[in-house]
């Protein structure tokens, strides 16, 4: 009786320019199919009989992957070569999506080989594609974090990302050419060079502020996380942690107002009309990027004094809105503290996601409402009073006394096209393997991207 085929294995390769280990050159000798970027695949000893797929289309390479790995008899084995860790911002999510179990033999990843040529402790920072992704994203962390690494692409490289933080993010930054090539190039540039040169592909940015301690010995002490730091224990914090002024809310009402904002890593929020900056800061120590909006000078430096105080990154931009928005980035979420309906419509029509709206009388409500629909943000409002348990309220009439009026609106989500529901769908089949992980695959990825 003849013995079935054995199965085709499916293995990916890290290449971080150091010589192959023997295993890794065991595997490249036997493959059927080799598949990966070209400088690897050019850098690489694949075999002559071996055909080879580019992964500069990574849907078709992995279309050509599936079929090698599902000829009825059985295919060849296929073997998947990327650029450092392929499990960290690789291919090793796209392969698991697609239903595969590839064996990972990873290399020394290229944040760490650009982290160690800048002589640089990393477990504090915060890394960031914008390999396929939005690189407004990347440039917001850049804004709120003191260390960050960009894992770039073309049309999102140095340049690009110096012109969307000069002049108003005072910034270094490390470029790293072809880590592990033979044009291997580290470069520290301040982003107005970084603009006016050209740059060689692959590359990665440290992006770091002069000004915190990304720089500084030991980088701001020893820490029990890596990346980005833990949320705030506290937030909604009391009126006696900013100093300089009344605060316009509670903080009850403002807990409210923080959670229809959403702040988060990634993000830029607005705080228009900012007072003592108490929104933009509560924003930043959630991670977001965030810009004060105040309209005279005096107003700005109290903003000034309490963000030095709680020392989070907080942009300060002196003008009257509507105006003055025109020269900000676009944000997700924007916090609007007065101005009238004009100012709000004015947010509203910039927010990518959310719009919350502090409106001190009932009668001004609708307009407020009026103002976010006018946008096509889908719009609400509440009145809030808090009072500390015993004082005296008014809270039985139809119209609070004291009240605070929030009206909020969020913009509804674009229906994600044809192709990612596909992907979608085909992780939820992929979900009914995970629990049988335990025991027999302790790899998990950790991103979808191709590098």
């Amino acid at each position: 009786m003849t013995s079935p085929p054995p199965e085709p294995s499916l293995t990916v390769l890290g290449h971080d320019g150091s010589p192959l280990p023997e295993e890794a050159r065991e595997l490249l000798e036997r493959a059927a199919l080799v598949a990966g970027g070209e400088r690897n695949l050019a850098a690489l000893p694949v075999p002559e009989g071996a055909r080879t797929v580019v992964m500069g289309d990574v849907g078709a390479a992995l279309d050509a992957i599936d079929a090698e790995l599902g000829q009825a008899g059985g295919g060849g084995d296929v073997v998947v070569v990327a650029s450092g860790d392929p499990g960290f911002f690789g291919i090793v999510r796209a392969l698991r999506e697609r239903g595969h179990r590839p064996r990972v033999l990873p290399a020394l990843s290229s944040v760490a080989q650009a982290f160690a040529r800048a002589g640089l402790p990393w477990d504090d920072a915060l890394v960031v594609s914008a390999h396929g992704r939005e690189l407004r994203r990347a440039v917001n962390a850049c804004r709120a974090h003191p260390k960050v690494a960009v894992l770039t692409a073309p049309g999102a490289g140095p340049a690009e990302l110096a012109r969307e933080l000069f002049p108003q993010t005072p910034r270094a930054f490390v470029v790293c050419e072809d880590l592990g090539g033979p044009r291997e190039r580290v470069v520290h540039v301040r982003p107005a060079e970084a603009t006016t040169r050209p740059w060689r592909e692959p590359n990665v940015v440290l992006v770091l502020d002069p000004r915190g301690p990304a720089t500084g010995p030991g980088s701001g002490g020893r820490g029990w996380i890596a990346g980005a730091r833990p949320g705030p224990a506290r937030w909604a914090l009391p009126a006696d942690e900013f100093a300089h002024g009344a605060s316009a809310l509670p903080p009850e009402v403002k807990a409210f107002a923080l959670a229809r904002l959403g702040p988060r890593v990634g993000d830029l929020v607005w705080d228009v009309g900012a007072g003592r900056g108490e929104i933009a800061i509560e924003c930043a120590r959630f991670g977001a990027a965030a810009v004060a909006v105040e309209r005279d000078e005096a107003a700005c430096d109290r903003i000034r004094a309490n963000v030095r105080a709680h020392r989070v990154k907080v942009a300060v931009s002196r003008g009257t809105a509507p105006a003055v928005l025109e020269h900000l980035p676009r944000p997700d979420a924007v916090f609007v503290g007065g101005g009238g309906p004009e100012v709000a419509r004015a947010c509203a029509a910039k927010a990518l996601r959310s719009v919350v709206v502090v409106v001190s009388e009932p009668g001004r409500v609708q307009g407020a409402v009026d103002a976010l629909e006018g946008e096509s943000l889908s719009a609400h409002a509440v009145g809030l009073t808090a009072a500390p348990f015993g004082a005296p309220t008014s809270t039985q009439t139809q119209t609070p006394s004291g009240a605070v009026y929030l009206v909020w609106g969020e913009r509804p989500e674009p229906a994600p096209p044809a192709d990612a529901r596909k992907r979608e769908a085909s992780s939820r089949q992929v979900r009914v393997t995970i629990a049988e992980l335990p025991g027999t695959d302790a790899g998990e990825p950790t991103s979808g991207s191709a590098r």
